[in-house]
């Protein structure tokens, strides 16, 4: 399995974007497009596992650190998160089935229902980033641009809601144009406050047996509504999730069930 780096840098994905529209692209192009970049954050062919490192940071109050490992089953919409680090949260973990996603806490052997929208680990990040972006599926394209974002030729797009399932009724995506990736994303409330901005800086790409996959090799999310005022200036929130030894195979049916996190929480 080989991997390689696809990198930008982060501050020019948080910059101000310039436009320059020399070529317009057709409606139909852009739709193909965004679909691509929706099929780049699905694994429908075999299974996902992962190590992820995800920091938050909070001005003012330092950082707090959460390791796991994640599983992945997409075609079954299934996924399991279990939490290795620090000490005192090992054990806890996340599991996704039949459209439901639960919370597991070893201290008390209890699984609690909690959702999509809701944050990981008291972090910026959402339970729904780890999992496929249905882009194309669950919005409609209000608008699209192209744009030059740091040296990447991309396409904005401004994109509205079509179902009431989503975290976000309104996003704004830059996906660049050669490989369909998304590499900035603003999420904002139904009336146009901006809420979150994510930058992606850099992907590896996975070579399996069945195709090539793009992974994020890091991802820095901002609360563009918590933070505090320090020296002057406003310093937001942000989460920096960074993910590590990739594999794509098959596991055991039995990963993604709860008998599954009772038994890894108790070693």
């Amino acid at each position: 399995m080989k991997i390689f780096t696809k990198k930008t840098g982060i501050l020019a994905l948080f910059s101000v974007i310039l436009a320059g529209n020399l070529f317009a692209i057709s409606d139909s192009e852009a739709q193909n497009l965004l679909q691509k970049a929706e099929d780049n954050t699905s694994f429908y062919e075999t299974d996902f596992k992962g190590n992820y490192t995800v920091v938050q940071n909070k001005p003012g109050e330092g950082q707090n650190l959460t390791e796991a490992v994640m599983y992945r089953r997409d075609r079954a919409s299934s996924w399991t998160i279990l939490i290795t680090g620090p000490a005192k949260e090992k054990g806890k973990g996340y599991l996704q089935f039949d459209n439901n996603i639960w919370f597991f806490d070893p201290a008390d052997r209890r699984f609690t229902f909690t959702s999509a929208k809701d944050k990981f680990q008291n972090t910026n990040a959402n339970n729904s980033d780890f999992a496929p972006q249905h882009y194309a599926r669950d919005y409609a394209i209000e608008s699209t641009q192209e744009v030059t974002l740091g040296k990447m030729q991309c396409v904005l797009f401004t994109l509205k809601a079509k179902v009431n399932s989503v975290d976000y009724p309104m996003l704004k995506l830059w996906v660049t144009k050669d490989d369909g990736l998304v590499r900035k994303k603003e999420d904002y409330s139904l009336s146009g406050q901006k809420l979150r901005t994510t930058a992606i800086p850099s992907y590896q790409t996975i070579k399996a047996i069945e195709k090539s996959y793009f992974i994020p090799v890091s991802m820095l999310i901002q609360d563009n509504l918590r933070g505090k005022k320090i020296s002057g200036k406003m310093l937001y929130e942000q989460t920096q999730i960074t993910i590590r030894n990739v594999v794509f195979e098959k596991v055991s049916d039995s990963v993604y069930t709860k008998p599954y996190l009772e038994m890894m929480s108790a070693k």
